[in-house]
Parts: structure tokens; sequence; C-alpha cells
């Protein structure tokens, strides 16, 4: 094995679905500006995620997906004279 090849500044990160606001806390080597105060009182690091298990349609068992950037839309919209002459 290589040695020296894993990064040694590992350190507790909080991580927040933006979409349902559920986080966790995580040992990480993300960098990131922002920082949240968690239960215990002390400040993290925060990354904000757009999706997690707990909003995943995979993990949720719901088959609608929350699009925060309207892709699915725009693409819904751009074919939609394509699909409904097929679907006659």
């Amino acid at each position: 094995m290589k040695k020296d090849i894993h990064p040694k500044n590992y350190r507790l990160v909080v991580f927040k679905d933006m979409s349902n606001d559920y986080a966790f806390i995580s040992r990480s080597t993300v960098e990131t500006k922002d920082t949240i105060k968690w239960e215990d009182g002390k400040e993290y690091p925060l990354v904000k995620l757009e999706i997690s298990h707990k909003s995943h349609p995979f993990f949720t068992g719901k088959m609608k997906l929350v699009d925060t950037a309207g892709r699915v839309d725009k693409f819904r919209n751009r074919y939609k004279k394509y699909q409904e002459k097929h679907q006659k």
C-alpha cells in the first residue's frame, strides 16, 4: 500500500438537507465557509445538500423528486407537444 495518500485533516462537519432541514454530523475533509451551531452548543462547518436519504425518492418511496433548479419542468415543457402527439 502507498503511504501518506489519505488526508489527515478530518474534522466534524454538519451536512444539512436544505429541502427538509434534516441535518447530520460526520467526519469529513470538505472545505466550507458556512458554519452552524449544533445541538451540543458547539459551532461546526456546514455543508448544504440539495438531497439526502430523507428526501430522495428511492428512500422515501415517493416518486416525485423535488427539483430546486426546475430542470424537470423545463424538460417537460420543451417536449410537451411530442409527448401529446405520441400518447394518442
